[in-house]
């Protein structure tokens, strides 16, 4: 089987809140810490950065594990844009026979396929009769950190 998102209809995030902007510094050392790492604050916009269509761009929570390997696991929040065309390599959300599903879009000399990304699952080749609509490119996935 394959990860189906709820098929509840998902609503156009149109009230971009201004709440998601942050004073950070310029950057994160990953290593060890700068002594001027307090300097240069500079403020960012979620928003900005995660957003470009809004009318277009949706969230969907992720069930099931068939994306993991791609970095999107049970519970995670993807955020889908309708107005970008999907292309061969994108990780889409996909309509299969009326059901929602994500899976990375295979798509060379006329065929397509949806591929998981976990071996534990099957790929989803359309048979005869089979209806598959791409229905958005995942831009982003925003998933808890272990605390």
């Amino acid at each position: 089987m394959y990860s189906v998102l709820p098929s509840s209809a998902p609503t156009p995030i149109l009230n971009l809140a201004p709440a998601l902007v942050f004073a950070l510094p310029n950057g994160v050392s990953a290593g060890f810490p700068s002594p001027a790492e307090d300097l240069g604050a500079k403020r960012i916009d979620l928003n900005e950065i995660l957003i470009k269509h809004p009318l277009a761009t949706y969230t969907l929570r992720v069930s099931g594990q068939s994306m993991r390997d791609a970095g999107i696991d049970d519970g995670d929040v993807v955020l889908v844009d309708r107005a970008v065309k999907a292309a061969h390599g994108h990780i889409v959300v996909a309509v299969v026979d009326g059901e929602f599903t994500i899976k990375r879009l295979f798509q060379r000399h006329g065929r397509i396929k949806l591929q998981a990304a976990n071996p534990t699952y099957p790929d989803i080749v359309p048979g005869d009769g089979q209806t598959i609509e791409i229905w958005g490119v995942v831009r982003h996935c925003i998933k808890p950190m272990p605390v």
